[in-house]
Order: structure tokens, then C-alpha cells, then sequence
């Protein structure tokens, strides 16, 4: 249901689609190269087996974090957003 209480159109859902497909898409992205940055190193050289362990461990903890904070922050800056009603057009009335 749509803040007027009336149903969303199909061209609101399918722009709710693409929008959650994005913000999946981006923060897995983002997730892989951070974990890649962290714990490359460790996976790439020989470093004591403490550092190696550390580096993998922020790597894995770090990598889900990021990843739920682009979903969150890509959807709700969709639904602040408020799009508009007619493609193209800024205001109903124009």
C-alpha cells in the first residue's frame, strides 16, 4: 500500500525491484573488496600465523557489516527519496 492508501502501480514495483537489486548487488561488491583489502595480505604472504589469523577474522567480520549497512542506507535513502509520479516529471501538476 502506497502512503495515500491506494495500491503501488507496476511501475513502483518494479522500481522497488531494481532498487533492492541494486543494493545487493553494490553491497556485495563492496563486502568482497573490503574483505579482499583485510585480509589479502594474510592470504597472500607469509605472515606470522597471529597476524594471519587477525587479518582474516576483520575480514570476516568486517565484510557482513558493510554489507548490511549499503543495503540499509541504499533503500532507505530509496524510500526518502519519494519518487515522482509521472516518469520524468518532477511534480503531478506540471
Amino acid at each position: 500500500m502506497t502512503a495515500q492508501g491506494g495500491r503501488r502501480t507496476q511501475a513502483e514495483r518494479d522500481a522497488i525491484t531494481v532498487e533492492i537489486g541494486y543494493a545487493l548487488c553494490s553491497a556485495a561488491f563492496a563486502a568482497a573488496v573490503v574483505f579482499g583489502a583485510v585480509s589479502g595480505p594474510a592470504l597472500l604472504f607469509d605472515l606470522p600465523d597471529t597476524a594471519e589469523l587477525l587479518l582474516v577474522r576483520a575480514g570476516l567480520v568486517l565484510a557482513p557489516v558493510l554489507f548490511v549497512a549499503r543495503v540499509a542506507s541504499v533503500l532507505l535513502r530509496f524510500r526518502a527519496a519519494g519518487q515522482p509520479s509521472q516518469p520524468g516529471r518532477t511534480n503531478p501538476d506540471s
